[in-house]
């Protein structure tokens, strides 16, 4: 990764920590009592010092959220949040410093650049020489990652084996620990920047013989890694915790206090049956959701969805946390609520008589629906029930549209149902999209939202009978379920639950077909194009990319806001500009030069070895979708015979089949709306050609 530009540091700093690539960001309300920006200082002191500061500096590796979509547990951004609360309760502003080298963070702690190390660190005695540690978050197992053919073997039986791990992690020690107790095992040391992901693939692809990680990491994340598997427990009970310096003993007692009051400490997540009681003591509500663009996804790097955004509301407002708990379908929802996994199912479950005599306890409505009929962009309204016969409508048993067309049948109409196991409302949208099936229902706002992103469908019938939706609670949580009615009844068509519905289902219908503007020769092609010309002239890209870029982002509107937050002309998310230093995105000059920072970091992401326009093709698709979603669609390319080099025809390809369960489950950050970034990259360059074709005027250089 390339050493980023360094902005706002004194000359001190400036040279310390850019020997060390580290950039320095803050919050939006980071500012001084002066009403300057804030700009970071050498600082070494306790919390007395601090408290004269105003400021508590936050240490953690640039993307340090960069993981998959949570399916269990706490989403990495919530402990980010729990580090904000605690310099919020102490009365001072949270601002955050990144590093680029996970092995140079307790140098810049030490060295003044930080106060605080919010990450995953292992507790260790060696470290406690360097650092003092906070009361620990979790407890964690160490094992090693070995090559699929090594499944089940014991660790007096691998053989000589060569461990490799990134500069700086404790898991150094440890092994140098077990190498001086089994001559046939040796250390070897990657650079500090490899992500767990990376090494992971070094291990499957052969590039290193095994490597190691936290139990709870390695869990979530190694299934989805073919080629590797969980090896023998190589150290147990490692304390994970956050860091400060040594002789900083009154912020860490600060720490601790909070960390304690707020029931942060945790270890493995268990099976218990909690009462409203017990999740107010807890801090944390447990909510089993499914991921689908609906309830629960992941859009460069946000956790969004409505109902994830309005159970995260009804958190709030009872001083909670969300952990999640994804599951694939209502069946095996209702069994994870049953067994104790979760608190409440939040996930646009309809009310229905079957589920409720199965034992279903349903919250006051949140959401009015009714059912629609979904056909082709060609299909004929349905005036008349009885021009359904002999006509298939493909549905997921599970669902409740499942019991409608029962009746339907039962009513005399001849149709063919096709039953669908977990099958998405999209998933089978697109199916009759595609011409498989005559006909598929789909809850109103579901059809709402779907017909917003495409034109090759059209509802063709409403059933008209409205259904309820709600939370779903087990029948001993009396307490709880008064907690959410009292939610929904104060919610409903509030401010907050409107701008959440007009988010997701209400939004104007996209622009299906590319509309470009006029461009001739000689004639500038946006106002911008100066500003877009200079940061391009600094980082070695083709202006005339990035202003294509512009184009498809705002149109040119540098007042543009998206659904999700992303502002301005290159629609830059607050959160992403603050990670590269910039506090305000929202003026054209940072809006550009945060992007382009932003797609020089995605673009050294992806291989040298790869052709430059390749590199550029994936990097648009990252700028769009993630670079996670990018690196999944790569995977399941290569998986299907494809090139995973190659976007046209290949990444692209198996970035479409993103959005079906088959392929989503099996993928690290899971569900991804793939015709986004595919049309957003096949657009970008037609765009990007007609440009170069048309000899466009280029900027003046500003000297």
């Amino acid at each position: 990764m390339r050493t980023l530009r360094l902005r706002n540091l004194n000359t001190f700093l400036l040279s310390l920590i850019s020997a060390l690539c580290l950039a320095a960001c803050d919050k939006p309300n980071g500012e001084q009592a002066a009403g300057k920006p804030f700009e970071n200082y050498v600082e070494t002191g306790d919390l007395s010092e601090l408290r004269e500061r105003g400021y508590v500096r936050l240490l953690a590796p640039r993307f340090d959220d960069d993981l998959a979509l949570p399916r269990d547990g706490f989403p990495i951004h919530t402990y980010r949040e729990v580090a904000e609360d605690f310099v919020t309760s102490l009365g001072l502003t949270p601002e955050w410093v990144y590093a680029d080298d996970f092995s140079n963070l307790i140098n810049l702690l030490n060295n003044g650049a930080a106060d605080l190390i919010v990450t995953n660190l292992t507790h260790t005695v060696k470290r406690e020489e360097k650092i003092a540690f906070s009361a620990p978050l979790a407890v964690v197992q160490e094992a090693l990652i070995l090559p699929s053919a090594m499944k089940g073997k014991a660790l007096d039986s691998l053989g000589a084996l060569t461990v490799t791990v990134p500069e700086g992690t404790a898991w150094r020690s440890t092994l140098e620990r077990l190498a001086l107790e089994n001559p046939n095992f040796s250390v070897a040391l990657a650079p500090g920047t490899l992500s767990d992901w990376e090494m992971l693939d070094g291990v499957a692809d052969g590039t290193y013989q095994a490597t190691v990680l936290d139990s709870d990491i390695a869990d979530s994340i190694v299934p989805l890694v073919p080629g590797v598997v969980i090896g023998p427990v190589i150290s147990k009970d490692r304390e994970i915790a956050w860091a400060m310096r040594t002789d900083n003993k009154a912020l860490r007692h600060a720490l601790n206090e909070f960390l304690v009051a707020t029931r942060v400490v945790a270890s493995r997540a268990e099976k218990e049956k909690r009462l409203w009681a017990d999740i107010k003591q807890s801090g944390t509500l447990r909510v089993i959701t499914t991921n689908n663009p609906a309830s629960y996804f992941l859009w460069r790097g946000e956790l969004m969805g409505f109902d994830y955004e309005l159970i995260n509301e009804f958190a709030k407002n009872n001083k909670l946390r969300v952990s999640v708990i994804v599951r694939d379908s209502p069946e095996e929802m209702y069994v994870a609520l049953q067994s104790g996994y979760g608190d409440v199912i939040a996930a646009s479950m309809t009310e229905s008589e079957e589920r409720k005599a199965k034992g279903w306890t349903f919250s006051r409505r949140y959401l009015v629906v009714t059912e629609k009929l979904v056909g082709a962009a060609g299909a004929k309204d349905i005036v008349a029930l009885e021009q359904l016969n002999g006509k298939t409508i493909a549905v997921n048993p599970q669902h409740s549209y499942f019991e409608t067309l029962t009746a339907l049948k039962n009513s005399g109409v001849s149709i063919k149902v096709v039953e669908v196991p977990n099958a998405t409302s999209e998933m089978l949208i697109a199916e009759v999209a595609e011409g498989q099936f005559d006909y598929t229902i789909a809850d109103s706002h579901l059809a709402a939202m779907e017909t917003t992103f495409r034109d090759d469908i059209r509802v063709v019938y409403d059933f008209a009978e409205p259904k309820n939706i709600g939370w779903v609670v087990r029948k001993d949580q009396a307490q709880l379920l008064a907690a959410l009615n009292q939610y929904a009844r104060k919610s409903y068509k509030s401010l907050h639950y409107n701008i959440y519905f007009n988010r997701y289902f209400n939004e104007p219908k996209s622009i299906t077909k590319y509309r470009e503007d006029r461009v001739e020769p000689g004639k500038a092609i946006s106002p911008y194009d100066e500003l877009v010309y200079e940061h391009a002239l600094e980082n070695s890209l083709d202006w005339r990319l990035l202003t294509a870029q512009m184009y498809q982002e705002s149109r040119f509107n540098p007042k543009a806001q998206s659904y999700a937050g992303a502002v301005g002309l290159m629609q830059v998310l607050p959160r992403t500009g603050r990670q590269f230093g910039y506090k305000d995105v929202r003026p054209p000059e940072k809006n550009v030069a945060a992007s382009v920072d932003f797609m020089h970091w995605l673009q050294d992401r992806f291989p040298h070895y790869l052709p430059i326009e390749e590199r550029v093709y994936f990097t648009l698709a990252a700028y769009n979708a993630g670079h996670g979603h990018v690196q999944d669609a790569r995977r399941l390319a290569k998986q299907l015979g494809k090139n995973p080099d190659v976007w046209f025809g290949n990444v692209e390809s198996a970035m479409l089949l993103l959005s079906q369960p088959k392929y989503f489950r099996r993928a690290r950050f899971g569900y991804v709306r793939g015709t986004e970034p595919v049309g957003y990259v096949r657009d970008i360059r037609e765009r990007y050609v007609l440009y170069l074709k048309a000899d466009v005027k280029k900027p003046r250089a500003n000297d």
